[in-house]
This record gives C-alpha cells, structure tokens and sequence, in this order.
C-alpha cells in the first residue's frame, strides 16, 4: 500500500508496516503498508519512547496519506505532558517522523474524555468559541471567531474532515461576530464535504438608492453614409508642378 506521492528505486530502504500475511497463489503473501494509519502509530512508538513503554497513549489518529494526520493523544502519568513527548525538544521526534513520511504534515492534540473540549481540541490550530454536542446523533455544533472559519475547515475541507474522522462526530461549524452571525454549515460523511464561504458582513449605514438611467442606444451608420463620410474626410491629390 503505496502513498500516491511516493515514487521508490531500486535497492532503496524504506519502512514500511507489515499489515497482513496471507496465502496467495504463488504461496504466502506479504501485505505491507504505508499509507495506513496503523504505520505513523508505529513510528510514534519508534521515535518516542514513552508511546513504546505505554506512558503516552495514542487514543485515535486520522489520516490522508501524503498530505495530513491528525493524532490525539494521552499520558498515564500526571507529570508527563503527552504532546510534548511526542513532539520532542525543539520537535526533533517528530521531525523525524514527518520526514519519513515525506513531509506530511502531523497535528498533535490532547485527547479529553470530554468530547466538547476533545473537539475543540481536534479542530486545531483554529481557536473554538463554543461546542454543542448531539450525543445520540453523533453530530457536533461548533462556533469559531468569523476570521478562523477558513482555518477551522481548512483546504478544500480537509481539516474538519480529519477531525470528523478523528471523533466520529458530524460537524457543523458556524462563524460568530458579535450580534450577526456568518453561517457555514459543513456536514462530514466520508468522503464529502459541502465547500464554504465566508458570508461578509453588512453595514449598518443606509445607502440611499440610485437608479441607473438606461443608456441610448448608439445610432448605426448605414453603409452608403459612412462611404460618403469617408470620401468626404479624404484630402484631395495634389500635382506637382
């Protein structure tokens, strides 16, 4: 399983996640990965030793290969900041890891037994002002600042969908300014996401209105006046004594 952007050579060395091993008809098979998301679970666990000793936990993780993945996670201990660890000083741990993906990019966010703040928290790194959940739908009403919904939804969707993913909640994401509210309603199933845009404010001035006079029509020149014009406009020839 292959990421789309990848492209290997002959005698070069990659990790990969040994996914399955299954008899084919040549024998046994060995399914390798990756591009699934069970792959940056193990990289975390190589790179970070309190994933591999069970300090750190990673509680969920959503992904789109090649380009973002999104990883919630938690500590066992009081006194262990599990996205720093994960993270590393000056983000040397997961530098690392971002290169072996190629340079996706990777959020770290706390996981919260809470699921208001577990959303607002996987809607990073846009800043939520209000969460309002529907726990019997799964689905999630959330309120952003109107200059972070381009940021909370991301390009083309991409980051309310990995949070979608990441929760398993439908989110629908409304912008809010003081009394107006801008509304932009993004309903997450699976593969699609309804574009938005932002709606711009109206000002609480009163424009008078003016009415545009119809223009008149230019008048057409028929054929013979336009040649007589023409004749008419050309200087005569002159002879050379």
């Amino acid at each position: 399983e292959q990421i789309q952007s990848e492209s290997y050579t002959l005698n070069q060395k990659v990790k990969v996640l040994v996914k399955d091993i299954r008899e084919g008809t040549r024998g046994l098979e060995i399914i390798v990965s990756r591009a699934d998301s069970g792959f940056v679970t193990a990289l975390f666990a190589t790179e970070v030793p309190e994933v591999s000793t069970g300090v750190v936990k990673i509680e969920a993780i959503s992904r789109e290969p090649g380009s973002r993945t999104k990883v919630a996670v938690s500590s066992r201990e009081a006194n262990v900041d599990p996205v720093g660890s994960c993270v590393g000083q000056k983000g040397v741990r997961v530098q690392s890891i971002i290169a072996e993906l190629s340079g996706e990019k990777i959020d770290i966010i706390p996981y919260s037994p809470d699921i208001d703040r577990f959303i607002a928290s996987s809607l990073s790194p846009a800043k939520v002002a209000d969460v309002t959940t529907d726990k019997d739908n799964k689905e999630a009403k959330v309120l952003v600042p109107n200059d972070q919904l381009s940021l909370a939804i991301g390009k083309e969707g991409q980051n309310v969908r990995l949070a979608a993913k990441l929760t398993g909640y439908r989110i629908d994401i409304k912008g809010l300014e003081g009394d107006t509210t801008a509304e932009v309603k993004v309903e997450v199933e699976v593969t699609t996401v309804l574009e938005t845009q932002e709606t711009p404010e109206v000002p609480e001035e009163k424009t008078e209105e003016v009415k545009e006079e119809p223009e008149e029509p230019e008048e057409v020149k028929e054929p013979e006046e336009s040649k007589k014009e023409e004749d008419q406009a050309k200087p005569e020839p002159t002879s050379n004594e």
